[in-house]
C-alpha cells in the first residue's frame, strides 16, 4: 500500500494543517505496518504555477529548453505520485478564503485531461477510482454550519475538484476558529488530532 502526503502551509512547524496532516499519517502507518509514504511538502518546495510555455509544452511538437524540460518533468512526477498512491492525505489550511496558491499549483499538475479526466459526449468523466483522500484542513474562522459558509472556497473546492476527477472517498478532518485565541486553537486542534487517531484502517 502506498500513501501520498501532501503539505501546503507556508507556517512550517507553526502550522495547523501539518500537525493535523502528521497525526493523520501517523495513524495510518499505525494502521498499515509496511506502508510506503511519499511526502511533498509545498511550502518549502513549490510546484511553479501554471505558464503558457508548460502547457504549450506537453505537445511533442515543441522544442524544450532545460528550463521547460525540468518543468514538464516535474509535473508528470507529482502526477504519478498522486496515481500511485492509495491513500492520499492533504494538509490544507486557508489562505484568505480559499486554498494557497502552492497548493493549487499541484492541483492544476494532477487535473490532467486524458490522465485523470476526459470528455465525453455526455460531459465531463473522471477517471480516478479507488483512491481514498483525506483532507487536514484549518481556518482561522468558523464557516461550518453558519452564514460565513458561502465564502468558504477551501474544502468545498477541493471536493469539487476531486469529485471532478472520480476521487468520491473524501474524508475531512478541520480545525476551526484557530484565529479566536490561543485556548481555541488549542482545543480545535487536540479535537483534530484526537479524531486523525481514531480514523479506520480501511
Amino acid at each position: 500500500m502506498k500513501l501520498l502526503h501532501i503539505d501546503s502551509s507556508i507556517l512550517g512547524d507553526a502550522s495547523v494543517s501539518r500537525a493535523i496532516s502528521a497525526a493523520i499519517v501517523a495513524s495510518l502507518k499505525a494502521a498499515h505496518p509496511g506502508i510506503a509514504v511519499t511526502y511533498r511538502d509545498l511550502g518549502a518546495t513549490p510546484i511553479p504555477h501554471l505558464s503558457g510555455a508548460y502547457l504549450a509544452g506537453q505537445s511533442a511538437d515543441v522544442k524544450h529548453d532545460q528550463a521547460l524540460q525540468e518543468d514538464v518533468a516535474l509535473g508528470g512526477q507529482a502526477l504519478a505520485e498522486f496515481l500511485d498512491a492509495d491513500i492520499v492525505v492533504v494538509g490544507a489550511p486557508m489562505y484568505n478564503f480559499a486554498v494557497p496558491s502552492q497548493l493549487k499549483a499541484w492541483i492544476d499538475r494532477i487535473l490532467v485531461a486524458g490522465k485523470t479526466f476526459r470528455y465525453t459526449a455526455s460531459g465531463a468523466e473522471g477517471l480516478v477510482h479507488g483512491k481514498r483522500v483525506i483532507l487536514a484542513v484549518s481556518r482561522g474562522g468558523i464557516y461550518e454550519g453558519t452564514a460565513a459558509a458561502a465564502v468558504e472556497h477551501q474544502e468545498s473546492w477541493l471536493k469539487a475538484v476531486l469529485g471532478f476527477i472520480g476521487v468520491t472517498d473524501v474524508e475531512v478532518i478541520r480545525a476551526e476558529g484557530i484565529a479566536y485565541g490561543p485556548e481555541h486553537r488549542e482545543k480545535a486542534l487536540k479535537a483534530a488530532q484526537d479524531q486523525a487517531a481514531g480514523l479506520k484502517a480501511a
